[in-house]
């Protein structure tokens, strides 16, 4: 009878294990599946740049991304989270300095940085920056992820690419770079955002022979590069 006792004991030691494991699986719940994020928050930009913030709503994306809208919610509880988050998600990966071009002048390489794809993928990110202007000054959050993806990758090319002209000697140190760096954004941002027209080849020419070299003491024709 004790021989039978002690048996039965060392079946429900060889047992309990695997009897609290269900139990634990149950109360942590299953994994959430992130996999299909990057398809959801490029829906969520594509709603925000044809609709703006204010008029966007998570059916709305949902839709886009033929996802269920308690998919949605369970990963972005609000429209402003899944906003942050897509915007973010468009920050590029820090530029390979090494494939910025080297044509041997600052002018060059800017007019060379002018591609139909860049450009359409400027004029991309302005409509998705117009569809959160309302939100912007209100979340800081959203304010510096838009800052991230929009004028901080372009503002970090023209930086290396003025430096790398002072550092050969074509440019005199002195000007502040870290201001001269951003005109071309802004003013690109400017004229999407307020004026509310294209940002072409032509117009990016204009800012940097107009106003980004005679400020750095350079003239278009001391830097020929092809158009």
């Amino acid at each position: 009878m004790v021989r039978y006792a002690e048996m039965e004991v060392d079946a429900m030691t060889q047992l309990e294990p695997s009897a609290v494991e269900p139990a634990a699986e149950t109360k942590l719940g299953r994994k959430r599946d992130h996999t299909r994020d990057p398809e959801i928050l490029a829906a969520a930009l594509e709603v925000l740049a044809e609709t703006g913030f204010d008029g966007m709503t998570i059916d709305m994306v949902a839709t886009r991304a033929k996802a269920g809208k308690a998919t949605l919610y369970r990963r972005w509880p609000s429209k402003n989270e899944l906003v942050i988050d897509a915007v973010a998600c468009m920050k590029q990966a820090d530029l390979d300095q090494a494939r910025l071009p080297d044509t041997g002048t600052l002018r060059g390489d800017l007019v060379a940085m002018i591609k139909p794809r860049s450009i359409e993928d400027a004029v991309k990110k302005m409509q998705i920056m117009a569809g959160v202007m309302s939100m912007i000054s209100a979340t800081p959050d959203l304010a510096d992820a838009a800052n991230d993806a929009l004028i901080k990758p372009r503002a970090a090319a023209n930086r290396f690419l003025i430096q790398r002209a002072i550092d050969r000697g074509e440019v005199t140190p002195g000007g502040d770079i870290d201001a001269l760096c951003l005109v071309t954004p802004a003013m690109a941002t400017y004229r999407t955002l307020i004026e509310r027209k294209p940002v072409d080849r032509d117009f990016l020419i204009s800012l940097i022979d107009g106003v980004l070299l005679p400020a750095l003491g350079l003239h278009a024709g001391d830097s020929p590069a092809a158009r």
